[in-house]
């Protein structure tokens, strides 16, 4: 096991890779920006250096500067979280070459799966189910063929894409042509990287995502399933697992063609593999692989009961996974809201400046996963994630209860969030019924930016 570990992260999972390590007796580090001085994760962790100023690009994506923190501090392994070096692989080689463990799977599973043509081929080559649709496309000429062949609508992606960004829906061949290049600009921005695919666009699909943990023995195993269909521009707002639209034979179906294609691209540490459900047909399709610790993950952890950082950090150890397929067990429902450091009557825009007072809600059935505290200053130069609040009940409509009570508890001063958005959702009809999917929230509620 390892005997110290870095994490090149902050906020609220920095904070959950520091739990995890303290009780499993490793010590930490933590890298932070100039304006992350004060934080709780500087506060929490056994040691702490500042690897830049506040711009992520100069601190958290400072490779040069967290690569010499980990040095200097005698750190044996880096847990990246999520988001920042999470999936970037030339990290991971760069990481290796100094002898320091990356916690997370090997350079070249994410290069496989960050290249969304080629993450196509080789789920399509396993005999996992893909929409219809293009590898990488040249020009105009290649995407009209296309259209003629599949019809509208249709989806334009990023090849290297993620995150919401480098994505069109276009309905017409008028739409197709403008949408080519503005992708390929939003790519290029993005990802530096301007390729581009075409895919057939579902209506109304379900955002269906499978937990995968895969040790480096050759054993991998599903936990279930999260259902992540209430989106905002493609962004997750809610979790909740398990799915309502999944009977058991579906579940297992999905949880097999999730493991089988984990063991296809010789996937090795915890990742998702992430599904859309055509309700209509019950047919699901592999829409990508997220090869890092999730913001959902507590979703998980709640109905499973186990502890997917420990999971892991052990995985990157080299220690067998310590059960089996049929040990796991999905109990009750739980159900996730991220709540943001947004204005949601003014188009969601990021809210900013000192957190005046707080009451963080309790009670069973309850997890808030959070890095604020009273007096604290929000900026706007990372992400808006203030907290995670999950709820568990025996089931969903106990979760549901639950979670709206914590929210009506969860009072931040001094700064625009998301609970009162969270709060029309929970109490939409339409919600409370299961009858979600991904335009969910553009349905019911147009009249939000």
């Amino acid at each position: 096991m390892f005997r110290k570990i870095l994490i090149a992260n902050r906020g609220e999972i920095a904070l959950r890779v520091i739990r995890a390590c303290k009780e499993l007796e490793i010590k930490t580090v933590v890298v932070y920006s100039t304006v992350d001085r004060e934080s709780l994760p500087v506060q929490m962790a056994d040691e702490a250096f500042c690897v830049g100023p506040a711009a992520a690009q100069a601190s958290y994506l400072n490779i040069p500067n967290i690569i010499s923190a980990a040095l200097i501090s005698g750190a044996d392994a880096i847990h990246p979280g999520y988001g920042f070096l999470a999936e970037n692989e030339k990290f991971v080689d760069i990481c290796e070459s100094h002898g320091i463990k990356f916690i997370g799977p090997p350079g070249s599973s994410m290069t496989l799966m960050k290249d969304k043509s080629m993450a196509r081929k080789s789920i399509s080559a396993a005999g996992i189910p893909v929409l219809p649709g293009t590898y990488e496309i040249s020009g105009e000429d290649e995407a009209l063929k296309f259209s003629k062949g599949h019809g509208f609508p249709l989806i334009i992606k990023a090849v290297a894409g993620g995150g919401g960004k480098g994505i069109r829906v276009v309905r017409d061949v008028n739409e197709l042509l403008k949408a080519l290049s503005t992708t390929q600009v939003e790519a290029k921005s993005a990802f530096d990287d301007d390729r581009i695919y075409l895919e057939k666009f579902l209506e109304e699909p379900r955002h269906i995502e499978v937990q995968l943990l895969a040790d480096q023995h050759g054993n991998v195993v599903h936990l279930g399933e999260r259902d992540c269909s209430v989106q905002r521009l493609r962004q997750k707002l809610v979790e909740e697992s398990p799915s309502q639209i999944l009977d058991d034979k579906l579940r297992k179906k999905m949880g097999d063609a999730a493991v089988m294609a984990a063991k296809a691209v010789g996937y090795k540490s915890l990742g998702t593999m992430e599904f859309l459900l055509d309700v209509s047909t019950g047919e699901f399709f592999f829409m990508e692989m997220n090869t890092r610790i999730q913001v959902e993950h507590p979703v998980t952890e709640m109905v499973t009961g186990l502890d997917l950082v420990k999971a892991q950090i052990k995985i990157a150890a080299g220690e067998k996974l310590e059960f089996t397929q049929e040990d796991v067990r999905l109990k009750g429902h739980a159900i996730e809201c991220r709540i943001n450091a947004e204005d949601p009557e003014k188009g969601f825009l990021p809210s900013t400046g000192e957190i005046k007072g707080i009451n963080i809600p309790g009670g069973p059935g309850l997890r808030v996963d959070t890095h604020i505290y009273s007096g604290m200053k929000v900026m706007p130069f990372y992400d808006s994630l203030m907290a995670k609040v999950i709820t568990y009940g025996r089931n969903r409509e106990e979760a549901i209860k639950k979670m709206n009570r914590a929210l009506e508890e969860f009072k931040i001063e001094g700064i625009k969030t998301t609970i009162p958005f969270h709060l029309k959702i929970l109490n939409n009809a339409f919600f409370r019924e299961g009858q979600i999917h991904t335009n969910f929230v553009e349905k019911h509620f147009a009249a939000i930016p």
